[in-house]
């Protein structure tokens, strides 16, 4: 493919390379459905998202851009619809690119979208769009191990990487975990069990929410949840009702060859102890890998770091990586910390 990728809307329609800024609520959010983008790259179709500062054309970095663009891959059950924690970045004046993953959406799961043939689509993509660097590469959960090869492959696109609550390199999930997730969110059955999760919040709210927090944190889900505020207890039901595993999850859990020695690029790793959907030992075993990495260890009750307290100063955190220099050493990331 050359040129500017041929974009419409997910309904067919020929469509502008930008959609309407979404403004979410606090630090998380549910953005609801979107006019979204499909573009043909090499032998595949992207489904994407763009908002934030100054992205009418959807091409160029330039004078008029704000300060660049930041890739987000989301993780297992999210598509480009939903936004997470994306507030963090627009606020510091960057656009926000993110893309559905292989498998959820309109973006296809085909021999050609493994992990690494993906993340060499995203690249094109990005290069075709204009955007000759991406700021940071931003992998979130399931979507990690898509960011760190993304930023091993095209480490001259890519200029940092953050991770948030991210699988890495070691087995992911456990035996038991797969078996189940095989099962209940194969292709097949997933929107079954996606109608059951909306009925359940929608009738028995507390019961729902409580069941689905067990899969998340190593704490008490009654403690976990009569910590959140109201608001953010709501956030989260929406985005649970919002959620599809398509043909994506099953593939999340698959074995994906590690890359870390070829990431150079400064990286910010951000975790949670409590965390029982992705162990804290992923993020260990990351930053103990990559060469120029820190690890922020969040307090947050479970996976979703984004509803703690203290994702406030953490976003100052990252902030501050996306705008240091970072061209000498990795002492400049810990002078953030």
């Amino acid at each position: 493919m050359t040129g500017s990728p041929r974009q419409h809307r997910a309904d067919g329609t020929a469509q502008a390379p930008a959609t309407k800024p979404v403004k979410p609520a606090r630090w998380c959010a549910f953005a609801g459905e979107q006019d979204l983008v499909l573009a043909r790259v090499k032998r595949g179709t992207v489904e994407y998202r763009m908002h934030g500062p100054d992205h009418s054309d959807g091409r160029s970095d330039g004078p008029g851009d704000g300060r660049g663009t930041v890739l987000v891959f989301h993780g297992g059950h999210m598509r480009a619809q939903l936004a997470l924690g994306e507030d963090v970045f627009t606020e510091a004046g960057f656009r926000v690119l993110v893309p559905s993953r292989p498998g959820y959406g309109r973006t296809p799961l085909t021999a050609d979208f493994t992990v690494a043939g993906f993340a060499d689509a995203m690249a094109r993509l990005c290069r075709d769009m204009g955007i000759g660097q991406v700021a940071a590469v931003v992998g979130i959960s399931a979507g990690g191990r898509t960011a760190l090869t993304m930023a091993a492959r095209h480490p001259d696109l890519v200029q940092r990487v953050i991770l948030q609550s991210a699988v890495g390199f070691l087995p992911w999930p456990d035996r038991l975990t797969r078996l189940g997730g095989r099962l209940i969110f194969h292709p097949r059955i997933e929107a079954v069990t996606w109608a059951l999760v909306r009925t359940m919040i929608r009738l028995a709210p507390g019961p729902g929410l409580r069941l689905l927090t067990r899969e998340l944190s190593l704490l008490p889900a009654g403690q976990v949840l009569a910590r959140l505020h109201p608001a953010d207890r709501a956030l989260l039901s929406d985005l649970y009702a919002s959620m599809r595993s398509g043909h994506g999850f099953v593939a999340d859990m698959l074995p994906v060859a590690d890359c870390t020695v070829d990431v150079g690029q400064p990286a910010l790793l951000i975790a949670s102890r409590n965390d029982r959907s992705v162990p804290f030992a992923h993020a260990q075993s990351l930053v103990a890998a990559l060469p120029r990495a820190k690890l922020v260890e969040s307090h947050a009750d479970s996976h979703m770091i984004w509803f703690d307290p203290d994702y406030r100063a953490i976003a100052a955190t990252i902030r501050a990586f996306l705008l240091a220099d970072h061209t000498t050493t990795c002492a400049n990331v810990n002078a953030l910390i």
